[in-house]
């Protein structure tokens, strides 16, 4: 550990004891980390990028219900192609983000929390005050997500999340989620196979009735493989099945409920179709909760937090081998190419961002990437070769939404670091920077803003230097 790194720990075990160990003061945690974290968001002037779809005065972008699902590869090339010829317009506001850190210790505990929402009203940033003894906040007033009327109504939202919380002095609307939502999907699985209500070897018939195009049609595969599908590639149709499958064992209320009693509020899965497991858009996530979720999902020792209802949340939430099932599928995530961009290895655009390491699997004999039918067409062995770090993570797109979250450790040897990063924003593949090139044909296209690469970058860095 070097002197930066020894001397910040010191800090805030002076704040939170030994080890984040619970403490009878429930205050909030302020530390450096969130400040620096606001910063370099604010320093990236996402309102510079430009609107391919801006709204027309006195009309909506879109019904804020409308499905939302990730666009195939195909989906998305021919999407490229059409949105390549529009000119669009610079962005008419500051986007909504929700970004959180937690940075870990050697032993997986929590030793620092960040939390920093940026939307029309907060156009720098604003730090949430996090209680570091439930690593929770009560001063977000969280507004479901709704495309007219953050076009419309000045960012602002009209339906809240969670009850009791009018008076909160923060008020922000989460953005969609998008795939990341996929991690409340997987947790309730394992949780299931946890209690032996489902076998992740066992073969799932999914025979969707309506069947929806998004989902696909009825077919057979084990659970399991359901499983890495949905994580490493985002395949909707095994999302889809999943999802169903938690619905035929009448199980999603308890897995809400096992979100709450948790402390984390904000996660929620609800609206989806029994029949077919579509229909996503009644998904929630903040990104404090989602950032607790992978720290549970990591499985460092001992209590990591303590709800405000006095519950000890510990690994043991779900067993050391669905937590090693989690951890390998999200570290063998194909789609590297938000917060970290290496599937684009020696491009100019877009920029690298957390220099993290490819998966082998997904790696042709020539060093360039294959993710099902997303092709890359870049060779990322030099890439490799210079990795600092692992990033076990999901990404999730959509027009408007961009999100990414994970656990990234650092190589032996490398500069040491150890944490979760979360961000979610509207600023999705409608959304992409003025002087961006045009993707080579046939190659899977650069969804966003690389700003986004940026972000990650610089949240990378100052984890690096703390």
């Amino acid at each position: 550990m070097n002197f930066k790194r020894f001397t910040a720990m010191c800090a805030v075990l002076s704040i939170t004891g030994a080890a984040w160990a619970p403490s009878a003061n429930a205050g909030e945690q302020h530390h450096p980390l969130a400040e620096r974290l606001r910063a370099a968001i604010a320093e990236q002037n996402f309102k510079d990028v430009t609107d391919l779809t801006p709204p027309e005065p006195g009309a909506a972008r879109s019904a804020g219900q409308r499905e939302k699902y990730d666009p195939s590869p195909a989906e998305l090339a021919t999407k490229a192609r059409t949105l390549a010829v529009q000119a669009g317009k610079p962005l008419h506001q500051t986007p909504n983000m929700d970004a959180a850190i937690i940075e870990l210790d050697a032993a997986g505990r929590p030793a620092a929390v960040a939390n920093v929402l940026l939307s029309p009203q907060y156009p720098t940033g604003v730090v949430v005050p996090v209680k570091h003894r439930s690593l929770a906040t009560d001063e977000v007033r969280y507004r479901w997500w709704d495309d007219t009327e953050w076009d419309v109504n000045g960012g602002r939202g009209t339906r809240d999340v969670l009850a009791g919380r009018e008076n909160a002095p923060i008020d922000f609307s989460s953005p969609y989620p998008a795939s990341v939502f996929k991690l409340m999907v997987g947790f309730g699985v394992l949780r299931l196979a946890d209690q032996g209500k489902v076998d992740l070897d066992a073969d799932y018939v999914y025979d969707p009735n309506p069947v929806r195009e998004a989902c696909g049609g009825k077919s057979t595969k084990k659970v399991r493989q359901l499983f890495d599908e949905m994580i490493t590639k985002s395949q909707n149709e095994s999302t889809c099945a999943l999802i169903k499958m938690i619905h035929d064992l009448n199980s999603w209320d308890a897995v809400n409920a096992s979100f709450a009693d948790l402390g984390m509020p904000t996660l929620m899965v609800t609206g989806t179709i029994p029949g077919n497991g579509g229909r996503w858009i009644g998904s929630n996530m903040s990104g404090l909760d989602t950032a607790k979720l992978l720290l549970l999902v990591n499985g460092g020792t001992g209590v990591l937090w303590t709800t405000d209802a006095g519950k000890q949340v510990t690994r043991d939430e779900l067993t050391a081998s669905s937590r090693q099932f989690f951890l390998d599928t999200l570290g063998g995530q194909g789609h590297n190419e938000m917060l970290s961009t290496p599937n684009w290895c020696g491009r100019d655009y877009p920029v690298q961002g957390i220099p993290q390491q490819v998966p082998a699997r997904w790696i042709q004999a020539d060093g360039t990437v294959k993710v099902g039918d997303a092709v890359y067409d870049r060779d990322v062995r030099p890439c490799n070769e210079a990795a600092e770090v692992t990033f076990a993570h999901k990404t999730g797109w959509v027009d408007t939404t961009g999100s990414d979250a994970g656990i990234v450790k650092s190589f032996r040897g490398k500069d040491n670091r150890n944490y979760v990063v979360v961000v979610f924003c509207n600023l999705g593949t409608d959304y992409v920077d003025a002087d961006r090139p045009a993707d080579p044909p046939g190659v899977f296209p650069v969804l966003y803003t690389q700003k986004y690469a940026k972000l990650g970058k610089a949240i990378d860095t100052i984890m690096k230097n703390l």
